[in-house]
């Protein structure tokens, strides 16, 4: 079986189990089983399908049996832990990963060493050297090219080697996590990654020991530990949704830490920087596509006016750059976006995922474990850089500034910095300066926001750590080996685990507002649709839920919802989007109105005249449409996009002269393929056919309609054009002439 086969069945064996689909998750389990080696997994599966026939037949009987739920729910947990061996089985079997090669290496060195079975902390390959460790001073700091170094380095990925790789936690993993809790022989970056170890074997193989311990790693409440352990609790949660209630210590225990508030508000900075990876994938194709195309064009500007010094944010109220708004004084757009990109960095959006993308093929990120391993200033790639003639002596400076700044996450601080030895002299130069300035900027605001934010650090640490996480599933060699944890809707907010620790209506109330302000439209209206009932009289959140029904085209239900706003406040901005769903579903004298009832209440409004215009030209009323667009005209003088809908009501009126004036004037501009279709049709009328064509073919030659548009749209013109008097036996003639011509 294939590794792809075997982790659908699975995934559909969890479904089928949380819907209490016994029989059907049996099913499925004794196709994963014939597919395994293993005997005693054939004994496991004939007891519990022993032990749920005769729960079914005395059930059926009538017999009353005290403990039958207890029964009937350590049946489903045991199905669940057996489907999951089985595809563990199935996996180190077939799949070819790096994770089950490491395993097996691990298993082959423990065969070796005449062990097979870890039970106790005695028992692990790396005893010796943990013992070693764990015998050595405190204020010991041993030579980084030491022997004992050396060791230590060889222990620290033993240890988390075997917390990721262990299908079930024991006696010795127990130990094991106790000792790096309670000795206070590992350092807090260590400790960090041995979190990350227990979190992705939770995802490898489900066990509620981890998720317990990931809890005591949080209450131990060591910086950097505590918020890498709540993170991958809070994913595990997530990712396990279907099996949470399942299990009882689980759910009782975070119920019970949900009383305490300072854990509510942890849970939900994580929350929230989760849904923001959802933003990742736009910004950096906004980046891609938009901004640096632009910005490149303006790149000797830049050299000769940016002031590099000021560049890097220090005071989220700073003014905006004077010269920056001088140099961009023709590229306006790209200011606001580059304003928009730094608002959004400073709220925690990970606006560098691309540019750090490519960056990520050194030797560092093939070491499994350093995708998570915190940033700190003695971090032997710190070392490199001390030999480098230009970097060494601001050394401690640029670690210092790297280590401090939250903008960045560890795994690009690692990036950038083992990129650095690769830039020319110059460059390296501008680089510490820029960190010298950084490290300054960020003193200054670090004094101006003390006290302000008592969940800054929290919250840093947090962004940081989930930004690792993402890079990890994205970008990592070993990604495939991995089930994505950002992709589909990521709506941790539908979760048991949101519900028990979150004030639900609070929590959706912000969620809600939040999608909304960044257009996940559907994420949105998901969690306003929950608010109707305990807000019947709030017109705004009628508004916002008919703009997201508006959003995803569906203008049936956008309009009630508007419609209901309007009877609880009525707005003009709610009457013109009546007066838009109604067009757009058709209902064009309705939304005329509509639109005339707004430009009552807003006669200045240019926006209204013009769709009250629009309205007028869906029902062929050109006269009046004419009189509207007019005071558009008036109104905005050099607007040539004006001069298109006045030449075609000119056009359908048969005022051809009038209606040629107005494309003369449209000429100055350009004519897109529609006004040369448009244009033809004028010269049809007015018996030129040669000259008709050539604006025909050139609509086709401009690369903005296939062949088949052309048709559909001169097909659907044709009434039109006999109404102003051309032949219609002309008409497939002209057509069947010009497809000869453009081949």
């Amino acid at each position: 079986m294939d590794a792809s086969k075997v982790i659908l069945q699975h995934k559909r064996l969890c479904t089928l189990i949380s819907e209490k689909k016994i029989k059907q998750s049996l099913d499925i389990l004794s196709d994963m089983i014939f597919s395994t080696s293993s005997g005693d997994m054939h004994d496991e599966y004939n007891d519990l399908e022993m032990t749920y026939r005769n729960m079914l037949s005395y059930t059926i009987d009538g017999i009353k049996d005290p403990e039958r739920n207890k029964i009937y729910l350590k049946l489903i947990q045991s199905i669940l832990k057996l489907s999951d061996r089985a595809r563990q089985d199935i996996l180190s079997h077939n799949s070819g990963w790096h994770t089950y090669w490491v395993k097996q290496q691990a298993e082959k060195e423990m065969t070796l060493s005449g062990k097979t079975i870890v039970e106790t902390v005695d028992d692990l390959m790396f005893k010796s050297e943990l013992d070693e460790w764990l015998k050595l001073s405190n204020e010991i700091n041993p030579d980084p090219d030491s022997e004992i170094s050396k060791k230590h380095k060889q222990l620290i990925k033993n240890i988390f080697n075997h917390l990721w790789l262990t299908d079930y936690y024991g006696e010795a993993e127990n130990s094991l996590i106790k000792i790096i809790l309670k000795s206070g022989k590992f350092r807090w970056y260590e400790a960090s990654i041995f979190t990350t170890a227990v979190t992705l074997s939770s995802f490898r193989t489900w066990q509620s020991e981890k998720l317990f311990h990931l809890i005591s790693l949080y209450e131990a409440g060591q910086e950097q530990v505590m918020e890498r352990a709540l993170s991958g609790l809070i994913l595990n949660l997530h990712y396990y949704n279907e099996r949470i209630l399942l299990y009882p210590e689980v759910t009782e225990k975070i119920m019970e830490m949900s009383h305490d508030s300072k854990f509510r508000e942890h849970c939900m900075i994580i929350v929230l920087q989760i849904i923001r990876s959802k933003e990742t994938e736009n910004l950096s194709r906004k980046l891609q596509d938009e901004i640096l195309p632009q910005v490149a064009k303006l790149k000797p500007m830049i050299e000769e006016k940016l002031d590099l010094d000021n560049i890097l944010p220090k005071d989220k109220n700073e003014e905006k750059n004077p010269d920056w708004s001088e140099m961009f004084n023709d590229s306006e757009e790209i200011f606001k976006t580059m304003e928009e990109l730094t608002k959004l960095q400073m709220e925690g959006a990970d606006v560098y995922m691309s540019a750090f993308a490519n960056m990520k093929q050194f030797d560092f990120f093939k070491d499994f474990q350093n995708w998570f391993v915190p940033f700190y200033p003695d971090h032997e790639t710190v070392d490199e850089i001390y030999r480098d003639e230009i970097l060494g002596p601001g050394t401690n400076e640029l670690a210092e500034a790297l280590y401090k700044t939250p903008f960045i996450c560890n795994s690009d601080k690692y990036s950038l910095l083992l990129n650095l030895k690769y830039l020319p002299s110059s460059q390296k130069s501008m680089m510490l300066k820029v960190f010298r300035m950084e490290l300054e900027g960020l003193q200054q605001l670090n004094d101006e926001e003390s006290g302000t934010d008592p969940y800054k650090v929290f919250r840093t640490n947090i962004t940081q750590y989930l930004q690792d996480i993402y890079r990890f599933f994205k970008l990592s060699p070993y990604k495939k080996e991995f089930e994505d944890l950002f992709v589909g809707k990521l709506d941790i907010y539908n979760s048991e685990f949101f519900r028990m620790t979150c004030n639900a209506s609070e929590a959706e109330a912000g969620l809600a507002d939040y999608f909304f302000s960044k257009n996940f439209y559907n994420d949105a209206l998901q969690l306003f649709l929950k608010q109707v009932n305990e807000k019947p009289s709030d017109a705004q959140l009628y508004e916002k839920i008919g703009y997201c029904y508006q959003q995803s085209a569906d203008y049936d239900e956008a309009l009630k919802y508007y419609r209901r706003a309007e009877l609880i406040d009525r707005k003009v901005w709610t009457v013109k989007k009546i007066g838009l769903c109604l067009r757009r579903l058709g209902r064009n004298e309705e939304a005329l109105e509509y639109y005339l009832q707004a430009s009552d209440l807003e006669p200045e409004n240019i926006h209204t005249v013009i769709m009250t215009a629009h309205c007028y030209i869906d029902l062929k009323n050109y006269e009046q449409a004419l009189k509207y667009y007019f005071r558009v005209e008036y109104e905005d003088p050099g607007n040539l996009k004006i001069l298109r809908p006045i030449a075609f009501c000119f056009f359908a009126l048969g005022r051809l002269d009038e209606s040629e004036k107005y494309y003369d004037r449209l000429s100055a501009g350009k004519f897109n393929a529609h006004d040369l279709i448009n244009r033809g049709h004028l010269e049809l009328c007015k018996s030129n056919k040669k000259t008709a064509v050539d604006f025909y073919k050139q609509s086709i030659l401009s690369g903005e309609l296939s062949k088949e548009q052309f048709i559909s749209i001169f097909t659907a013109d044709r009434d039109l054009l006999i109404s102003l008097g051309v032949n219609p036996d002309d008409l497939p003639i002209i057509l069947d002439y010009l497809l000869f011509i453009v081949g």
